[in-house]
């Protein structure tokens, strides 16, 4: 008769040891993955947005390159975040002056997508990142992701030699 009454008690233990040990350190290891994946994706995400940049006419405000970037936001967590905005991509494009050699932000007055404007250096940035996930569901408030900023010399700005325009 004894051994009917501590039938229950593994039950009970594994339980009450799943419910204090085990969900908990899944639940971590699942949000702490794809905090890691939602980081790796912006910070790629980043990089290809200053590669398109860089390869691509210049545009006051970087137009073009906001453009590219919202419609080629990655497959992850708060991806409307970048649609819609609330994300913030921010383009610099910065051109050395002649006298001192050092970088200022650029300016041309020439046409946008010409031989004549093509600066030195492109910067895109991306700020104001909330990683939500579930975090949401258990009215936990979101991690905020520090910026992403990407730098890179321009390369050919959409101008070929063989041609007298660039082409956006």
């Amino acid at each position: 008769m004894r051994s009917n009454t501590r039938r229950g008690q593994s039950t009970v233990e594994y339980a009450l040891t799943y419910l204090a040990l085990i969900l908990p350190l899944t639940m971590m290891l699942y949000h702490g993955s794809n905090l890691l994946w939602v980081w790796q994706s912006g910070s790629d995400f980043t990089r290809q947005g200053a590669q398109y940049a860089a390869t691509h006419c210049w545009q006051p405000g970087g137009e073009n390159v906001l453009s590219y970037m919202r419609q080629n936001t990655p497959i992850m967590f708060d991806r409307d975040q970048f649609r819609d905005g609330q994300a913030e991509i921010e383009v610099s494009y910065f051109g050395r002056n002649a006298d001192s050699g050092a970088l200022e932000e650029y300016s041309c007055d020439g046409s946008a997508c010409s031989r004549e404007c093509v600066p030195d250096l492109v910067r895109v940035q991306i700020s104001n990142y909330q990683y939500r996930g579930l975090f949401s569901y258990f009215g936990l408030a979101p991690v905020s992701i520090p910026p992403f900023t990407t730098s890179m010399p321009m390369e050919s700005a959409g101008c070929s030699p063989d041609e007298e325009a660039c082409t956006e």
